[in-house]
Parts: C-alpha cells; structure tokens; sequence
C-alpha cells in the first residue's frame, strides 16, 4: 500500500506547490493594486510605474503580497483550495435541481454524452464488421471516416445545433448527434484492428473444421477484437464527453457543465470556470473507470485477464 501511496502522494504534493507558486505571479499586480488602495507599502509605488514591469520581478520585490494572490475573488489563476471550496459548495451546500448545482450540470452533460456515446460506439462496431467483411466497404467507408475527423468539431457543433433545431429537435439531441460524432471513429479504428487481429493460420484452422463466417466471426474474430474493443471505448467515451461539453457552447440551453464554463468566461468568474473543469475532468475519470471495470470482468469471464 505505501509504495502505491508515497509516489501519488508526491506528485500531488508537488503540482500543488507549483500551483500555488504559479498562483502568484498570475494574481500579484491586481494584489499590489489592492494593497496600495488600502494604504500599504509596495514596491514601486504606482501602477504606472508597475505596469510594464516583469510579474515575476514584482512578486520578488512584494514577499509580503503572496498571501493575497491565494484569496482573491476573481483571480486570473485560482489557488487550489479557492477550487476545492468551489466545488464543495456547488455540489454539497446546494439543491442537486438547483441550476447552481454542479451535480445538476453534470447530471445534464453526463446524460447527452451516454446516449450520444451508445449511438457512436453502436455505429463504430457495425461500421467495423461491415469494413473487414466487405471489401467495398473498407475502399470507400474507411476513408470517409478519416475524413470526417478532421473536419474542427468547434467550426461544426454550432452547424448541427442550427439544423437540428429548425427540425424540431432540441436540448439533448443536438448535444449527443456531436457526441457520436466524435466518439464513433476510436471504436471505428480498434475494433477494426481487433477483429483483423486473428492470425492467417487461426482463420485457416476454423476453415478446416468447416466453420462458417458466422461462426469464425463469434468464435475467433469477435472474443479477438475485445481487448482492442475496451481500449478504444474508454478513447470514445472520453471524446464523446468532450463533444457534449462543446455541443453545449452554442446550446443556449443555460444546462451542462459546457454552459457553466461558457457563464464563468462571461463573468470573469474564474473559480466557477476551474471547478467545472474539474468536474468534468472527474466525471471522465468516473465513466474511462466504468468502462475499465467491465473490461476486467469481461476479460476474466472469457479467460484473457
């Protein structure tokens, strides 16, 4: 247990020192502004004098200022704990129906991003069968799904919300039609990849026992493909967050945890924009974790783990 603990508790230990030493050179002229309003000493005086001057030059000179660069209300980088309280007040002292909850935003992300992940990763698997069973289909549906990754989601999430709302259909849809869009082509490419996997001489032998495609396909290609298959769900569900968080953007819903980034920029409400990052970065962790959780199952049940 320790030599899993010491090494994370290190890590953690030492981003939260760069943190908060970052911290200070982000927040120390608008800390230098207030304590000079308030009639303390700084070095320089003035804020012209202070204007073009190095961050990190001011932040030698002012020691005494570092505090304040850790408590102010709308720091351009955030302390840690200013985060963590943040997050604990929007999920633990609030409504969970409450449009200030956290646990609200993230119930209205998580849900376009499972239906807009089952349609993609539904799509990824039939597209995949479909490729190494037919020819025609690996020559013409391959490369067109390439091609639609590298279309900016940014320049066409606000085309599909557009379209999709002058045909009547709003709110969660649009978000998982962008969902899918992004998470279908990981499963696209790794399932195709695990169901090519199996050896010329495996798909020789199943010949020789007189199998059919169908059952070559069950049989070998298919428990072949799983491990290829759970790595590229847990790539597809985290696109597939991150397509919802932008489908949210230019949503005008007022719901997700993409509209409570977007109202943190518009505010200056930086600790709000810090604490939905982190809540999305969490509720990711959470869903690559699920997947992970029915991968070792799986594996175990079928022998491979």
């Amino acid at each position: 247990m320790k030599q899993v603990l010491i090494p994370v508790i290190t890590v953690v230990a030492t981003i939260m020192a760069f943190w908060y030493a970052a911290c200070v050179p982000m927040n120390i002229k608008f800390a230098l502004m207030t304590a000079e309003r308030q009639g303390e000493i700084v070095s320089p005086e003035g804020m012209m004098a202070r204007r073009d001057m190095s961050a990190l030059v001011l932040s030698v000179k002012n020691p005494a200022q570092w505090s304040d660069t850790w408590v102010q209300a709308k720091p351009r980088l955030p302390a840690p704990h200013q985060v963590v309280t943040e997050l604990w007040k929007s999920t633990m002292e609030v409504k969970p129906t409450s449009k200030r909850s956290l646990v609200f935003h993230g119930w209205v992300t998580l849900s376009a991003t499972l239906l807009g992940f089952v349609i993609g990763a539904g799509m990824g698997i039939v597209l995949a069968v479909g490729i190494v069973h037919s020819r025609a289909m690996d020559m013409s549906v391959m490369p067109w799904a390439i091609a639609s990754q590298t279309i900016p989601i940014l320049a066409i999430a606000p085309m599909i919300i557009v379209v999709l709302n002058s045909v009547g259909l709003q709110g969660l849809i649009p978000k998982a039609v962008i969902s899918a869009y992004l998470s279908f082509f990981p499963v696209v490419v790794g399932m195709v990849k695990g169901l090519r996997s199996p050896s010329p001489m495996d798909l020789d032998l199943v010949k020789t026992w007189s199998a059919t495609k169908a059952q070559s396909f069950w049989k070998l290609r298919l428990p072949a493909s799983a491990p290829y298959l759970f790595a590229s769900l847990k790539i597809g569900v985290a696109s597939s967050l991150v397509g919802t968080i932008v489908g949210e953007l230019p949503s005008g819903t007022g719901q997700g945890l993409g509209f409570r980034l977007l109202s943190g920029s518009y505010y200056g409400q930086t600790v709000q924009i810090w604490s939905a990052l982190f809540a999305t970065a969490i509720l990711a962790a959470c869903l690559v974790a699920t997947i992970g959780a029915v991968e070792r199952g799986v594996l175990k049940r079928m022998g491979l783990a």
